[in-house]
């Protein structure tokens, strides 16, 4: 295990608009406030989404789509550094009009109804993605 300390640095609540890329338009929020380490989060409803889920055999994402409205019950991720940029790692789950619900890595696709969101910006040293040998994965090198 290997874990670092961080402190809290500055935190953001705010909304996303209507027919905004969820995943693009979060990235763009931490970019434009510079932020390169942190936490997100988000609540609201989808007009249709998109999902990953990491095939370990494969090693690749299998998307999902969902071509209808979803209640967004938990979006929640990190913000750290891939290829010297702010990247977002979040995971999202959604409800239908059932009450089932999905959910999967958030994938670019995923067209926002409503989102309110949180970003809080930790202080500390940054944390680099670096491709993984075993998974295949890009997970923080600590």
């Amino acid at each position: 295990m290997a874990a670092r300390e961080y402190n809290r640095k500055r935190l953001f609540m705010g909304r996303l608009a209507y027919g905004d890329d969820l995943l693009n338009s979060l990235t763009a929020f931490v970019k434009e406030k510079g932020i390169r380490t942190g936490r997100v989060q988000m609540i609201g409803a989808v007009q249709k989404a998109v999902v990953g889920f990491y095939d370990s055999e494969t090693y690749k994402y299998i998307n999902v789509e969902f071509e209808k409205h979803m209640e967004v019950l938990n979006l929640t991720g990190n913000v750290s550094i891939k290829d010297g940029q702010p990247f977002i790692h979040a995971h999202v789950t959604l409800g239908d009009e059932k009450g089932q619900s999905f959910g999967g890595h958030l994938m670019e696709g995923t067209i926002v109804f409503a989102a309110e969101f949180i970003v809080e910006e930790f202080e500390g040293e940054d944390l680099i993605r670096k491709p993984d040998k075993t998974t295949k994965l890009t997970l923080w090198e600590i």
